[in-house]
């Protein structure tokens, strides 16, 4: 008989989250958080079969400043020009 080797293989169950602005992380229970896929497109506005996932916890969005975070979160991943 052949020795076999078991692989064990750890799987977690759950794997948290990451707030994109503050970088706290989002916890099971925060069922305010949200998270978005915001497609990208190219010079005439054809999705491209790419995009990119942000998320923002609940207290972000209950002080009502996740507006200006996907602004930023858009700018910094050059996904979105600054109009300043």
């Amino acid at each position: 008989m052949a020795d076999q080797a078991t692989v064990t293989k750890s799987t977690d169950l759950y794997i948290p989250r990451q707030c994109t602005a503050t970088k706290n992380l989002i916890t099971a229970k925060d069922h305010a958080s949200v998270q978005l896929n915001i497609a990208l497109v190219d010079d005439h506005g054809v999705y491209t079969n790419e995009y990119t996932t942000v998320a923002f916890c609940g207290d972000l969005r209950m002080k009502g400043k996740s507006d200006a975070a996907m602004n930023r979160a858009m700018i910094e991943k050059k996904v979105m020009k600054d109009i300043n």
